[in-house]
């Protein structure tokens, strides 16, 4: 069987919307159609996934947290001692073309990929890339979907743990995903929104695609950053619930106290704060969103209208 079940919801999941259908791409200075936008089989991205990658969202004319996304992604370009080609000025301007291009002001999102670019045949070593890196900035228009905020999310944990920074460094935006690819289909296929998964050691680390948060007793609980997403929107909620007062612990916890706690939820770039109402088919809390996640969604919006 090739294909999964159709999810019901999903933290990446958004409005659908026409304008889609017309967008331009870029791909390395040149803008192109959708249906019209290619790289070469041989390109190394195509090849192995030999790149990396960021996704930045477009609020009231205003990319949020790039100077974050930047420092991200040339941190792991350099980490694969790959050559992206261009200044981050350069980059931004690139951005902003996009944006500008497809009339993009606001409630738009952009996917933003570097690869070490053309290669002289399919396989592993860098040596055999020909020049210079491939860069593509897809933009589209996209609002979280309203029902994933309201109902919440299911997450299913998976068997696929996260790795050690020495297998897999979960700190560099790669287009190598296949391992969460495989967490999220066994989530999808029990019914399940989103795959939970643990550390090496068993403790709680991150989603598939996301940062995970419980709320125990009004504290804010998240997995030490070891073995998770070096997440923006992670690092902005922990900072912003702090200076509101609260606390925030950083520290291994296992499933049973994630099976204890009163709330829970998972931050993105696209979806921000999004609750989770079901995990391993337990109930979260009153099986809804609840107070203290919206709270910390209301400051989140907040920082992103400031």
């Amino acid at each position: 069987m090739n294909a999964v079940a159709a999810s019901n919801a999903s933290s990446q999941g958004y409005v659908a919307d026409n304008r889609n259908d017309d967008v331009l791409v870029y791909v390395n200075g040149d803008f192109f159609h959708r249906e019209e936008a290619k790289i070469s089989v041989f390109d190394a991205g195509f090849v192995l996934g030999d790149g990396v990658w960021e996704g930045v969202r477009l609020v009231n004319g205003r990319i949020i947290a790039l100077d974050e996304h930047l420092d991200r992604l040339y941190e792991g370009a350099n980490a694969i001692q790959l050559d992206i080609g261009m200044t981050r000025e350069e980059l931004t301007a690139a951005l902003w073309n996009t944006f500008n291009k497809n009339k993009m002001t606001d409630g738009a999102h952009a996917r933003l990929m570097v690869t070490r670019g053309k290669k002289k045949t399919p396989n592993q070593d860098p040596r055999f890339a020909l020049g210079k890196a491939t860069i593509v900035i897809v933009a589209e228009f996209k609002l979280p979907k309203p029902e994933s905020k309201a109902n919440g999310l299911s997450l299913l944990t998976s068997a696929i743990r996260c790795s050690t920074p020495d297998v897999f460094d979960l700190r560099l935006n790669s287009h190598s995903r296949l391992n969460f690819i495989h967490a999220l289909i066994q989530a999808i296929n029990a019914g399940a929104d989103e795959a939970l998964m643990l550390d090496p050691h068993g403790f709680v680390a991150s989603c598939n695609s996301t940062n995970f948060f419980i709320v125990r007793r009004e504290e804010l609980w998240t997995s030490t950053g070891r073995f998770n997403f070096n997440g923006i929107t992670r690092r902005k909620v922990i900072k912003l619930y702090t200076e509101a007062g609260h606390v925030v612990r950083q520290q291994d916890f296992t499933l049973a106290e994630v099976y204890g706690a009163s709330e829970a939820f998972v931050t993105g770039t696209l979806g921000g704060i999004t609750p989770v109402t079901r995990i391993d088919g337990r109930t979260v809390g009153n099986g809804k969103p609840g107070p203290v996640t919206q709270r910390i969604a209301d400051l989140y919006a907040g920082y992103i209208a400031s």
